[in-house]
C-alpha cells in the first residue's frame, strides 16, 4: 500500500455540501482531492478512468441513484477502494446494508470539519496499521488492532474553551428542520442566553455548517438569521 497522500473521491450531489466536503478534504493534511461527482453515473465514469482512488466520500441519495447501487457496481467492476458514507440517511437498513458492503465509516449530516477530520485522521491511521503489517503474515491480534482504529470510537473534538458537545447538539438540533432562526429564537428553543446560542451559532457559521443570512421585515434593525447549510 502506498504511504503517500490518500486520493479521495467526493460524491455528492448537493452543490454547498460538495464544496464544503471538497474544501475540508484539502484542508486535511495527508489527503488529495482528485474530483467531485455530483451523481453515481458521473462517479462510475470517474472511477472506471482513475482506478488509483484510495477514498471515496460517499452520500447515500444521488440524483440517479442511491450510493449503495454505486458501491455495488463500483465493487462489481473490481474497484477496491473503500468508502465513508457522509450522509443524512439515518435509516437503521440504510446503515445495515452500507457496513455489509464494506462501507469503513459513516459521516452524519451536518457536520463540522473537525467532526470531519477526526474520521479522515480514523481511516488514516487505518492505512498506517495496514502498511506497517504489510509484510508476511498476520496474527488475530495485528488483526484485531488494525480494525480497532476504525471501531473504536473517535475522541471528542475539541471545541473552544467554555463551549460544551452538549449544548452545541442542542442548537444544532434547533435548525435540523431547515428554517432559518435568529440567535434570539435558537435561544428560546434551547433554553440558554441570546448571547450564548449566538455564540454557538457563529462556531457553526465558521465551521460552514450554518449559513448567515440578513432577516429584513417588522420594526427595528435587521436580524441575522442562521440555516443549515445541509439540513
Amino acid at each position: 500500500m502506498s504511504t503517500g497522500s490518500v486520493r479521495v473521491l467526493v460524491v455528492e450531489d448537493d452543490e454547498l455540501s460538495a464544496q464544503a466536503h471538497a474544501d475540508y478534504v484539502r484542508r486535511t493534511a495527508g489527503f488529495e482531492l482528485v474530483a467531485v461527482a455530483r451523481s453515481a453515473g458521473e462517479a462510475a465514469r470517474l472511477l472506471r478512468s482513475d482506478r488509483a482512488v484510495d477514498l471515496v466520500l460517499l452520500d447515500m441519495h444521488l440524483p440517479d441513484g442511491h450510493g449503495l447501487g454505486l458501491l455495488q457496481t463500483v465493487r462489481a467492476e473490481g474497484h477496491a477502494c473503500d468508502v465513508i458514507a457522509v450522509t443524512a440517511a439515518r435509516d437503521l437498513e440504510v446503515v445495515k446494508r452500507a457496513v455489509a458492503q464494506g462501507v469503513v465509516l459513516y459521516l452524519l449530516k451536518p457536520f463540522t470539519y473537525a467532526g470531519f477530520r477526526t474520521k479522515l485522521d480514523q481511516y488514516a491511521d487505518y492505512r498506517r496499521r495496514l502498511t506497517e503489517e504489510a509484510q508476511g503474515a498476520v496474527a488475530q491480534e495485528d488483526v484485531d488492532r488494525m480494525l480497532g482504529v476504525l471501531r473504536t470510537p473517535a475522541q471528542p473534538v475539541s471545541l473552544p474553551k467554555g463551549m460544551s458537545a452538549d449544548t452545541l447538539r442542542e442548537v444544532t438540533q434547533a435548525l435540523r428542520d431547515g428554517t432559518g432562526r435568529s440567535a434570539s429564537e435558537v435561544a428560546a428553543g434551547v433554553g440558554t442566553s441570546r448571547v450564548t446560542a449566538r455564540r454557538y451559532l457563529e462556531y457553526l457559521a465558521g465551521e460552514q455548517v450554518v449559513e448567515r443570512t440578513v432577516r429584513y421585515g417588522g420594526s427595528g434593525r435587521p436580524e441575522v438569521e442562521y440555516r443549515l447549510s445541509r439540513p
